[in-house]
């Protein structure tokens, strides 16, 4: 090892070494339980001991099987303290897609929350690994607490070097080979610095999947010295329960899951003084409903642009969430220092300022690249510069706007149509919650336009309505072929609207009335 190496330290070496200032200090708060720095920071090292007496070595992959425990942080920590890469799979795949991801990042320990046991018993069929080890008591595997338990908790000399594989994140629902994401230990310490740090105690409610964005801003939070409030699950009522009961300061939502936040009838009589930030980002959101969050939360709000693969692109801060401004409102915001944005046509051309194309990003956090898939590598990573799959533009001012996927634009007869500025209109109605705007192919494989919406209750708006106010506005061109009304829109594991799903109900629904 160089003595690069040697000085070199993890996000994990970092965060315990505040856990160890203040181990007193409530670190993690889990369904009543309050889990001390000093409690938190013991587990990680007796859990890495644990680990390694497995088996489990430098650069192995880890992959993690949980719900919002403690104990899936706890054991990232000490994967990574080993040197061992770790995956963290979405819970609500099928078992199928979890077998092929477990397979296919060679997995050699399993960890897995003891209430998805029955899963982990599939998913370790169709994809058996050299080791289950189970976060408590279960049927299944070895007690991985238990083995803590026996072990020391003196620090234990992290293993990881700078160029190491941390983590190993899968975009979404994989279907065929799975496209992982590689992130290095170096990388790694440079999301800390993506949210802007705020004056006080912070405590952090994770009501999304430690697995997604929130699992990062957590770390952020615990090298902050501050609480990490973990719920199990995304639930309206309970989120403003937990806001009120804990004070939380700090929130991660998709815009979908902060709808339902602020459209909540608990919502007028829950006390969310305590809010200092609510972070949104991950899908696109709508002008329109974010001015309605602005005057129902205060100037709390803050949207964050990235990528898996590139890390954070732009911020939109909280004095830019100006509710006058739908303009700025439409934009992800400015450009992160130490990040560069270009905007590119398809022969690679830079485009000037207001014109639409790919958003190519160069930055320290860009991913180290594909698992195990060089040439899918070699065509994002073009040159020093990771092309998104997003359609863009940057405006005179600097702020930058996606206007949609590559892949979710629709090619109508006369042109092209950008999801998000059909939702962003649907959505300015004012008995419209939700839209989500999705290309279906016909019998003639033409692309149609698809629309599902969420009507607020006791709208009264209807197909004709919503298809005069789009013609009128956008033009023909943009008028939803197909128009359909629903009480939610689906979401993925993440929260994002999934048009996966709304492509194959509609096509479930052509088939059948063909």
């Amino acid at each position: 090892m160089s003595n690069a190496d040697r000085t070199f330290r993890t996000y994990v070496e970092e965060n315990l070494d505040v856990l160890s200032s203040d181990p007193a200090h409530e670190a993690v708060v889990h369904q009543g339980r309050r889990v001390t720095a000093g409690e938190f920071r013991a587990l990680v090292h007796r859990m890495a001991r644990a680990l390694r007496a497995r088996g489990v070595a430098r650069e192995d992959t880890v992959t993690l099987l949980s719900g919002n425990l403690p104990e899936a942080l706890v054991a990232r920590y000490a994967a990574n303290l080993i040197g061992a890469r770790v995956n963290h799979l979405y819970n609500k795949l099928s078992a199928e897609s979890q077998a092929d991801i477990v397979r296919d990042v060679e997995t050699r320990a399993l960890i897995v929350d003891p209430r998805y046991a029955e899963r982990a018993a599939e998913v370790a069929e169709l994809a058996p690994v050299p080791d289950v080890l189970v976060l408590g008591p279960a049927k299944l595997g070895t007690d991985l607490l238990e083995l803590a338990a026996e072990q020391s908790d003196e620090p234990f000399a992290s293993l990881a070097r700078p160029e190491d594989a941390c983590t190993i994140r899968h975009t979404g629902g994989t279907t065929g080979h799975p496209k992982g994401i590689c992130t290095t230990f170096e990388q790694a310490r440079w999301f800390r610095g993506v949210l802007p740090e705020k004056p006080g105690e912070r405590r952090q409610l994770v009501a999304t999947t430690l697995a997604h964005a929130a699992g990062a801003m957590a770390d952020s939070t615990l090298y902050a010295g501050g609480t990490v409030v973990l719920l199990d699950d995304f639930d309206p009522a309970e989120v403003l329960a937990a806001i009120e009961r804990e004070r939380i300061t700090d929130l991660f939502l998709l815009p979908p899951l902060l709808y339902q936040l602020m459209d909540h009838p608990d919502r007028p009589r829950t006390d969310t003084s305590s809010l200092r930030m609510v972070a949104y980002g991950g899908c696109q959101a709508s002008p329109a409903r974010i001015a309605d969050a602005i005057r129902t939360f205060g100037p709390v709000l803050m949207q964050g642009y990235g990528q898996n693969e590139a890390g954070g692109i732009s911020v939109l801060t909280q004095e830019d969430h100006d509710p006058d401004r739908p303009d700025r409102l439409r934009s992800a915001g400015k450009v992160l220092p130490d990040v560069e944005v270009a905007i590119r046509d398809e022969s690679g051309r830079d485009l000037p300022n207001g014109e639409h194309g790919e958003v190519c990003v160069r930055s320290p956090m860009i991913m180290q690249g594909y698992w195990k898939q060089p040439e899918l590598t070699a065509e994002v990573l073009r040159g020093g510069w990771l092309h998104t799959g997003d359609i863009g533009f940057l405006d005179d001012e600097g702020y930058l706007t996606i206007v949609d996927r590559i892949k979710d634009m629709i090619v109508v007869v006369g042109g092209h149509v950008y999801t998000t500025e059909l939702e962003d209109l649907l959505n300015s109605h004012p008995q419209v919650l939700q839209s989500a705007v999705y290309g279906v192919r016909d019998a003639d494989r033409m692309e149609r336009v698809h629309a599902a919406v969420v009507r607020a209750p006791g709208s009264t708006v209807d197909g004709p309505e919503l298809r005069a106010m789009v013609c009128a506005e956008r033009g023909a061109m943009y008028e939803p072929a197909h128009l359909t009304f629903v009480d939610a829109l689906p979401l993925t594991d993440a929260g994002k609207p999934d048009k996966k799903e709304l492509r194959r109900r509609a096509e479930q629904e052509a088939g059948t009335a063909a």
